[in-house]
């Protein structure tokens, strides 16, 4: 399929090439998109990516498709900034995610059997280690990804080839003996040191949710969202009797909060 797409009659459509089409165009003619590069809209596109994210956790499936669409966008931003110094395009971009999934999936492409999803998994490590010619499965985690999520994702990959508990249980108790240090240098060591044990307890954390089937970045975002809903009823009550947090007690204050929890 071609593009259909005409600046002199501009009118969106299904066509993915027009949308090719359309981006090509605004780099050649956009003062403000021609202008830009990978490192100028690498946190936009970041921000686009966390959008989503909450338009899922709010079942928002309108401002999905919109958040999608904005991603793709960027993916088409940098492919075509791409081809324009001859690097790739959009077609080296979807055969290199075809070859993935066709290479990675050989128990739907080929012959390999794999019945259950922890299978499927491991596969997918050890085809991906041996393509990239990696020495650890952890160099796939990327370093800037947000802490929660990074621990639990090198948990996981660890965990794919042998390196894991079997049940919550038994990383519950090493959570239990982390607290107990943590709480240790709170009482008797440096900063550094308490910082280090605190991490310590994090990490123990997101394994006994990991191992309970949870996700940790997707958990505490859930609790910041509802903290923030909770605190912002209690200043909205406040400021309509013309206090702010400040002028009233903390038991005022706790009051308020478990009237939020109702409507949680």
């Amino acid at each position: 399929m071609q593009s259909t797409f005409s600046k002199k009659n501009p009118e969106p459509t299904k066509n993915f090439y027009d949308l090719v089409e359309i981006m090509h165009i605004l780099r050649n003619e956009c003062p403000w998109d021609r202008k830009q590069t990978h490192e100028s809209i690498r946190d936009l596109m970041i921000e686009e990516i966390y959008e989503a994210i909450e338009a899922i956790d709010n079942k928002d499936y309108d401002e999905l498709k919109k958040e999608l669409g904005d991603i793709l966008l960027h993916v088409l931003f940098h492919a075509e900034m791409a081809d324009e110094k001859k690097r790739f395009g959009i077609g080296d971009v979807i055969f290199g995610i075809q070859d993935k999934l066709i290479s990675r999936h050989p128990h739907v492409f080929a012959n390999t059997e794999a019945n259950d999803p922890e299978t499927v998994t491991k596969n997918w490590e050890s085809i991906k280690q041996k393509e990239k010619g990696r020495k650890s499965v952890l160099q796939g985690v990327p370093d800037n990804l947000p802490g929660l999520l990074r621990a639990q994702r090198m948990q996981e990959k660890a965990g794919a080839v042998g390196f894991d508990w079997k049940k919550w249980e038994a990383a519950w108790t090493k959570l239990e003996e982390e607290i107990e240090e943590f709480k240790s240098t709170l009482k008797n060591a440096d900063k550094e040191e308490q910082e280090k044990e605190f991490g310590d307890v994090f990490f123990s954390m997101v394994n006994v949710g990991r191992l309970a089937g949870l996700d940790a970045e997707n958990a505490l975002r859930l609790t910041n969202s509802k903290f923030k809903k909770r605190f912002t009823y209690i200043e909205q009550h406040l400021r309509e009797k013309g206090l702010q947090p400040e002028m009233v007690s903390l038991e005022e204050m706790d009051a308020l909060w478990e009237e939020a929890k109702k409507f949680d």
